[in-house]
């Protein structure tokens, strides 16, 4: 049994997002990453695309999602599968902070453009 205590801070922030990194292979998972991530309120989307499923369940706040090319809005409660090879974006849709409870799986990389990477908070 493994048990990982939370950073006392996010691990990362870029813009107005944060993410705290929670299960990586750097905080000692295999196979799952999952960070929690929290987004204010106007911070714009970036549209991106991933190699592997990412699920997203929200814990507070209201989403706008956008999975190619279909909208739609996600509140606290309910997760967005985003699938493998498929252009998304997703922003804050209230005035309150949105956070979100990513879970993807080790490996995976995000695309942007032509440029492929491993988000540093799934490390």
């Amino acid at each position: 049994m493994s048990i990982i205590k939370s950073p006392p801070s996010p691990t990362h922030i870029l813009g107005g997002a944060r993410f705290t990194s929670l299960a990586t292979p750097s905080r000692g998972s295999n196979e799952t990453a999952i960070w929690q991530v929290e987004i204010e309120p106007g911070t714009p989307a970036t549209p991106h695309s991933l190699s592997r499923e990412e699920v997203f369940v929200v814990l507070d706040g209201k989403a706008s999602v956008r999975i190619g090319g279909k909208a739609g809005i996600a509140a606290k409660g309910d997760a967005i599968v985003v699938p493998s090879d498929t252009e998304f974006e997703l922003t804050n849709e209230g005035d309150d902070m949105l956070r979100l409870m990513c879970c993807f799986p080790v490996g995976g990389q995000a695309r942007v453009g032509d440029k492929a990477f491993t988000p540093p908070w799934a490390e």
